[in-house]
């Protein structure tokens, strides 16, 4: 076995650096007696065409967010540690539309003062702990606008009056799509 391993091992290392090898000529074999070796063969066929990614675009740690169909944005801030997105949403009142469960609520800017009254199916009602006890949320599916992307996408209905920002983006709209530099702000306008 150690002498078949060495012929081969010989044979290679002959096929390597032969002259043609190094000047781009065609190939030919060295001649080791008792060792077969075979050249691979040519194959023509192209390897199928992967799908191009688009790069990813990079935001900033604080963004203009159009909940649409509104007219002017939200400011937001990026959360990489948010699982889901989150509005400031006031005036919620949750009710019941062909036996399904269904909210209706405002979202009013507070820059502009623009106001909308949206209805929307309720996606899900998880419940979040908190240190001074637990609060369920509702969990819609909003379309957003983030620069040029519109998102269609979940977003919890909280009372984000005592924060500087209206809107929170999590990592449910992030993920495959931006990239979070934290030294810049309104990358995206």
């Amino acid at each position: 076995m150690a002498d078949n391993f060495f012929k081969t091992t010989l044979a290679l290392a002959a096929l390597l650096s032969c002259a043609a090898c190094q000047s781009g000529q065609a190939v030919r074999p060295a001649i080791v007696p008792g060792v077969e070796v075979r050249m691979p063969e040519n194959k023509t066929a192209k390897p199928e065409p992967r799908p191009v990614k688009q790069p990813l675009k990079v935001i900033g740690e604080v963004e203009p967010v159009y909940f649409l169909p509104m007219k002017s944005p939200f400011l937001s801030r990026i959360d990489t540690g948010a699982e889901t997105s989150s509005v400031d949403a006031d005036h919620v009142v949750s009710f019941e539309r062909d036996g399904e469960k269904w909210v209706a609520f405002n979202l009013v800017n507070r820059e502009t003062g623009e106001k909308h009254r949206f209805e929307k199916k309720i996606k899900r009602q998880p419940t979040v702990k908190r240190i001074n006890g637990s609060e369920e949320r509702v969990v819609v599916m909003m379309d957003v606008r983030m620069g040029e992307e519109i998102v269609k996408a979940e977003f919890s209905l909280a009372a984000r009056d005592r924060f500087n920002y209206q809107g929170l983006i999590g990592r449910n709209i992030l993920t495959g799509r931006f990239v979070v530099d934290t030294s810049l702000a309104n990358a995206l306008r």
